[in-house]
């Protein structure tokens, strides 16, 4: 019967989207009604630079198999330098989450447009796919459940 479960698993996704760039494009492809994974839980933020990294490890203690952050292009900030921090950031919680166990994959940065609709809608099909492919995320659970 675990079988069944596991060939009907779908992961769950936490993106935290710049209110500017990606959460725009995010909601042009709603306007433009471009179908995206329904798994996806976008959180609008006012850049993705003030993404603090209590909030990623939160998502994984919270049972979420993948979190992004996504923002403008780099050089293109509403608040100019928001995703050179999230670019810094990024490269940090990688090497934690390494060290914590987590699959490389799980936690990814994308930068993502407000004219970009398109790109939104593929990119979050493709994070899908590829957190699908990892399976279930047990390791964070774990370490939170027994400490």
């Amino acid at each position: 019967m675990s079988n069944i479960n596991a060939e009907n698993w779908e992961p769950k996704i936490l993106a935290f989207a710049c209110n500017w760039c990606t959460y725009t494009g995010a909601d042009l492809a709603g306007l433009n009604r471009m179908k995206y994974p329904d798994n996806v839980r976008v959180i609008r933020v006012p850049c993705s630079g003030r993404v603090n990294p209590q909030y990623i490890l939160r998502g994984f203690q919270k049972g979420y198999d993948g979190v992004m952050v996504c923002g403008c292009h780099p050089g293109d900030c509403h608040y100019t330098s928001g995703n050179y921090f999230t670019r810094r950031r990024f490269l940090l919680m990688k090497r934690l989450l390494e060290y914590a166990g987590i699959e490389e994959g799980r936690f990814q940065a994308r930068w993502i447009s407000g004219a970009e609709a398109a790109k939104f809608r593929d990119t979050m099909q493709k994070v899908t796919d590829e957190i699908r492919s990892l399976g279930p995320n047990k390791r964070m659970k774990e370490a939170v459940s027994n400490g």
